[in-house]
């Protein structure tokens, strides 16, 4: 079974405190964002270590990682192969962590390092895990529009009543993350993933600054993320599906069949072919967000079959 890095086997002393940052192209923000870090870790005098996962970045940023690890020894570091995605990188961060207290942030700069004592200060009263709400959030109407609609999805699949699962930027018990680990990367929302294990939560406002440069969430990305929501935290969803399917297909066909009966004895000329093409797009309509769903099932099957690893690793530091 997986589990997090055992401190007491580790070079050096034992940190209290693990930071994972997950990087991808990221060389503009990365030196800002240790900075930032070291600044705002510092001054509560808890030992503390980075471990900067480079998600296979094509624009040196590794390199400048390098020269952070050579300079201060509280900096680990992961490169993978390729890309591999923000979760495969989140788990090679969790996996390797040390301290008793992990937070995790993407390395963007969107989320703002100063924050971080704030959230480690909940989890020290006593909650398993300290959830990052963006605040005066600064994305386009695009990317929160499908935001709020996954998260009222997870909050009614996993039970949690809070307001941003899709926020990376988070604390967690060492305890609350280890008996999730073997599905984190695997399963997208690593926060929804551990929280619906029973994990206790409280929400803290963090800051949130406008991405640089484009997001990398397109409209497809975020409906395949839809997808693996319904797919991953929703039992028997095609169940439910497909009673929807046909109740909705039946009372559309009951109504108009009593309008056409209504139509054809008031008119005398029935619109059969218009209401039939109606029909026939509405049921292909509804049929396609089905197989959709079962592609993500079909997917899953094939990934547990052939048991790929989550990601393969060039060089750790």
């Amino acid at each position: 079974m997986l589990s997090i890095a055992d401190p007491s086997q580790a070079d050096g002393p034992r940190p209290e405190l693990s930071v994972v940052v997950t990087l991808f192209n990221e060389i503009a923000t990365v030196e800002e964002l240790h900075a930032r870090t070291i600044a705002g870790l510092e001054p509560l005098a808890r030992p503390f270590e980075l471990i900067y996962v480079d998600d296979g970045s094509t624009d040196g940023t590794f390199a400048t990682v390098e020269r952070l690890h050579a300079a201060d020894p509280r900096v680990r570091a992961v490169r993978f192969k390729r890309n591999f995605g923000q979760h495969p990188a989140m788990h090679a961060g969790l996996a390797r962590a040390r301290g008793e207290i992990v937070i995790t942030m993407d390395g963007d700069l969107q989320n703002q390092p100063e924050d971080m004592p704030r959230l480690i200060d909940a989890v020290d009263a006593g909650y398993d895990v300290a959830s990052g709400r963006r605040t005066a959030r600064e994305d386009a109407w695009g990317r929160t529009l499908p935001s709020k609609l996954i998260n009222g999805m997870l909050r009614r699949f996993t039970g949690v009543a809070i307001s941003d699962f899709g926020c990376a930027f988070n604390a967690y018990k060492r305890t609350a993350v280890e008996p999730m680990l073997g599905a984190i990367g695997r399963q997208r929302f690593t926060k929804a993933l551990i929280l619906s294990g029973g994990a206790s939560v409280i929400e803290v406002d963090v800051g949130h600054a406008a991405r640089q440069g484009r997001s990398r969430y397109s409209p497809l990305r975020l409906t395949r993320l839809a997808l693996h929501v319904l797919a991953g935290f929703w039992p028997q969803p095609i169940q439910w599906a497909g009673v929807a399917l046909g109740a909705v297909c039946s009372l559309t066909a009951v109504a108009l069949g009593i309008y056409g009966v209504i139509f054809w004895i008031g008119e005398a000329n029935f619109p059969g072919p218009l209401f039939g093409g109606v029909a026939v797009l509405f049921v292909l309509g509804v049929q396609g967000f089905v197989l959709a769903l079962v592609g993500e099932y079909l997917g899953r099957i094939q990934r547990e079959v052939e048991r790929r690893p989550l990601y393969t690793i060039d060089r750790e530091l």
